[in-house]
């Protein structure tokens, strides 16, 4: 790496970044840095001293995740950092598809396995070999995700063996290694061929570890979905593992089913889709982008090339690249389309998944999108801190959550290397310090549950120490500092390293040669090499600098202020029903008083040029409200609470409309497995005919809604997944779609926060059948119907029984009847033909009738009153 230069003006940002070096545990200081870098991280350089302190400081954090780990985790497969326990499946609540990634089999230790090595922490790097060798089993009974345990175990014993492998050869440790973690990688593939056995080629989405897919007791293989990604992800890994144990079997069915894939791409544009159907290639989601559920899809065709050499791999990554950035680049976002009509946007939002998309494109040589790219997710960090798990194309926050996800530390990694720019080492300071003030607990790291608040969620994955530390630890390391060259490694999607030398010191096993699809295709400068910086920006060393400013204040945080001239308002404001500061506020108008102003200005006043006054007459009208959320209801209504317990939830704009429903809908509820219905339903058997359940969460709620609905629930109660909501003090919403149509959802879907969800899910376990009806609010069983108030004007007259008076109307008439000083109130309906010569506005009469009066006098218009009658039609007299 380029020794950068040190400069004078740097004193006050170093020794703002020493105090949060050596005082990390203190927020306030961490907090002055982040306000330190904004004054100066453009102008200035950084140290080789500065460098070391902030590598150090990325070991300690290391220290303290890892540890945590293994003192209060292992060997069970995750940390709960809030709770100082291991996660073990079964033993905690199910988080549905999330959990998919847990086998039993010390997940994070594997996943941090090569991490070590490259930290430099080679004694730990030995003993966590030992113990993965003596305590890690991988027959367990346990139904797992193919994808995440191919990216996390596989390759992380892969990477591992490769580690142990290169310092037994040195001689100086690990003598004792005879490639266990091979054999394992060896067992472990082979649990999971079977999920390639279907007739597309394409692999199932879950595998047994034990019974495979298709045995009885699998507990699965009734899925018939699987993601681009998830089918699209194998090739590295498959690949190694069969070019280092000789058997071909692996790298076979990975090329089989990026075959399918390339040969289901969308052959106008060149796209492929999100979700594809595993038996018949047919897709199932047409929207394309860059991010969740095809991101590594891209990523492992350019690895692949990398790592084999093989030439078809990088004929199809530039034929979908050039896709991507003809219809999915916008510089600088990265926008999901539709697959067969890509010029039309599918969603207003992106995912943090595709962060590490730059670093793709700084493979690929195409530098300028990926600066812009990074550009704009760096705002979008400074804006919120971390980036949200979804954000809005206006950088607003569309799901809050953030899981400690490295992508974008990854592409930060991949801009340095390739620019040399100490812009992206600042960038990494941000990232690092962050992390320890906002995300740092006593037990390790916990992830973000909502970025708005700054709330923690009890979970920290393994690729927090898998691929986070070892991004940010490069970045701020010199070659001559790491213990491999890195240089000959390729990272796959969980940073863990394969040897590019696989492609010559293990040749291809025999039939592994995918055959080339003859193409057309114009070649640009970088569709066969990765040119240098000196030939992209010739005599520009600031060209990194040039594009981000275009880019610099895109989310308006960080733009310097400048005072504008005075512009006095006047603003007569006629209110109907709103206060007209208040609704300015609203607007994002703030107002001072004008003699303030005046006061505060009057000397510099003059000074302004184009000073005008402004007269605004502005007229505030009341607007139509919003529209009204229809407040619903879960009625339990089988024994014993017999339509007593009733739960407020919210209703959705998509689904079965049960305002229209007379009577609502009534099931017996079953809880859906998976909990978070993200994926095909397990229990689809038992949810059939039922109203389901279903946690909030992983995925939009049309999403689960389609998965609900084919497996035959006839409804579902979402319940929320953050604790302690509840509708007393949360405001109820109507559940949205997810951009695409929603019409072929017709089952009637409500909301429960998690207070009420639990009074729900508490019954279902007590009483095992729980007979509800969802319906609106105002139609619950048992609840008395209340008109709304009407008032009228009633005009009284007294006459004698029987009398009626000339031209009165002779329909329903209420009579009051005075005896004995008792009054009753009677109802009658009385027919008869209308009268001739009705009065233009017909009037009701009514009566009175006095016993024993001998004479009557009509009401005079002044004794008119109002009479609120609140009695439905059903009322008894």
């Amino acid at each position: 790496m380029q020794d950068y230069a040190r400069r004078k003006g740097n004193t006050h940002c170093w020794e703002l970044g020493h105090l949060s070096g050596t005082g990390m545990m203190l927020k306030t200081l961490l907090i002055t840095s982040l306000l330190g870098w904004a004054q100066c991280q453009e102008s200035q350089s950084m140290t080789l001293e500065e460098k070391t302190v902030i590598r150090d400081q990325i070991i300690e954090m290391f220290d303290h995740a890892y540890g945590s780990y293994m003192k209060y985790a292992y060997p069970a497969d995750e940390l709960m950092p809030l709770s100082c326990r291991g996660r073990v499946r079964g033993q905690e609540p199910n988080r549905g598809d999330i959990d998919d990634s847990l086998g039993k089999f010390s997940l994070t230790l594997i996943d941090t396995l090569d991490t070590l090595v490259v930290l430099n922490k080679l004694d730990e790097f030995e003993d966590a070999v030992r113990k993965t060798v003596k305590d890690v089993r991988l027959d367990n009974d346990v139904v797992v995700s193919v994808f995440e345990t191919n990216i996390r175990v596989l390759g992380g014993l892969l990477g591992a063996h490769v580690m142990a492998d290169l310092l037994r050869q040195r001689g100086e440790r690990m003598q004792w290694y005879q490639d266990e973690l091979l054999h394992m990688a060896n067992e472990l593939g082979h649990r999971l061929l079977p999920a390639f056995n279907t007739t597309s080629g394409l692999p199932y989405p879950k595998v047994n570890l034990r019974y495979g897919v298709l045995n009885p007791l699998s507990r699965t293989g009734t899925e018939s979905d699987t993601c681009t990604a998830c089918a699209g992800t194998m090739i590295l890994e498959f690949a190694a593992l069969s070019r280092l144990s000789g058997e071909s079997v692996f790298e076979e069915h990975a090329r089989k089913a990026l075959d399918v894939l390339w040969e289901r791409r969308q052959r106008g544009s060149d796209l492929v889709g999100t979700v594809i159907n595993i038996h018949n290639g047919e897709w199932v989601r047409r929207d394309s982008g860059v991010g969740a559920g095809i991101d590594s899809y891209y990523e492992y065709l350019m690895k692949a090339y990398i790592l084999l050499g093989d030439n078809v791999f990088l004929e199809r990554f530039n034929i979908h690249y050039s896709a991507i950035m003809k219809y999915i680049s916008q510089p600088p976002l990265l926008l999901n389309v539709h697959m067969h009509n890509p010029t039309v946007s599918v969603r207003s939002w992106m995912d943090s998944l595709l962060a590490f998309f730059p670093g793709l494109q700084v493979l690929r040589g195409d530098l300028k999108p990926a600066i812009e790219t990074h550009e704009m997710l760096y705002q979008v960090t400074k804006q919120h801190k971390f980036l949200p798990e979804a954000f809005t194309t206006e950088f607003r926050v569309h799901w809050g959550q953030h899981l400690l996800r490295p992508e974008f530390a990854e592409s930060t990694y991949y801009l340095y290397k390739a620019t040399g720019d100490p812009y992206y080492l600042r960038v990494g300071q941000s990232i690092v310090e962050k992390l320890n003030a906002y995300a740092r607990v006593p037990c390790g790291f916990a992830a973000v549950q909502d970025v708005r608040t700054g709330t923690h969620e009890d979970r920290m994955d393994s690729f927090f120490l898998a691929e986070m530390f070892k991004y940010l630890y490069l970045l701020f390391s010199e070659k001559t500092q790491l213990p491999i060259d890195i240089d000959d490694y390729i990272f796959t999607t969980e940073a863990h390293l394969l040897p590019v030398s696989l492609s010559t010191t293990q040749p291809s096993c025999q039939g592994n040669n995918t055959e080339s699809v003859p193409v057309s295709q114009e070649e640009d400068l970088f569709t066969h090499s990765c040119p240098s910086t000196e030939t992209l920006f010739p005599n520009n060393p600031s060209f990194a600098k040039t594009i981000r400013d275009s880019y610099k204040y895109l989310t308006g945080v960080g733009r310097a202020f400048h005072p504008l001239p005075v512009r006095e308002i006047e603003l007569p404001l006629h209110d109907n029903g709103m206060e007209p500061v208040e609704f300015l506020k609203s607007m994002g108008i703030s107002l001072t008083p004008l003699n303030e102003v005046m006061a505060r200005d009057r000397g510099s006043q003059k000074e302004h040029k184009g000073v005008y006054r402004v007269k605004l007459v502005a007229e505030v009208s009341q607007t139509p409200e919003e529209e009204e959320v229809v407040p619903h209801v879960v009625q339990l209504i089988s024994p014993p609470f017999l339509g007593r317990t009733v739960l407020t939830a919210g209703p959705a704009k998509f689904g079965m409309d049960l305002t229209k429903q007379e009577h609502g809908v009534k099931g017996s509820i079953v809880k859906a497995s998976p909990y978070t219905a993200c994926g095909p339903i397990d229990n689809a058997v038992d949810l059939k005919g039922h109203i389901a359940l279903a946690l909030r969460g992983d995925c939009m709620f049309a999403a689960k809604a389609r998965w609900l609905q084919e497996a035959g629930a006839i409804g579902v109660i979402f319940i929320d997944h953050r604790e302690g909501s509840n509708s007393e003090e949360t405001p109820l919403f109507q559940m949205v779609g997810d951009g695409d149509s929603t019409e072929d959802i017709t089952m009637p879907l409500v909301f429960l926060f998690s207070h009420e969800g639990a009074v729900l899910t508490a019954a279902l376990e007590e009483h095992q059948n729980v007979d509800v009806l969802l319906l609106p609010k105002e139609r619950q069983l048992g609840h008395d119907k209340t008109e709304k108030t009407v008032g009228m004007n009633i005009k009284l007259r007294l006459a004698e029984d029987g009398e009626l008076e000339e031209g009165a109307a002779t329909g329903p008439t209420l009579e009051f009847v005075l005896e004995k000083e008792e009054v009753a109130l009677l109802n009658e309906e009385e027919e008869a033909e209308e009268l001739k010569g009705e009065r233009q506005s017909q009037q009701q009469h009514f009566c009175a009738k006095a016993a024993q009066n001998d004479r009557t006098e009509p009401c005079s218009a002044d004794s008119s009153q109002t009479l609120n009658s609140n009695s439905g039609p059903d009322t008894n007299p």
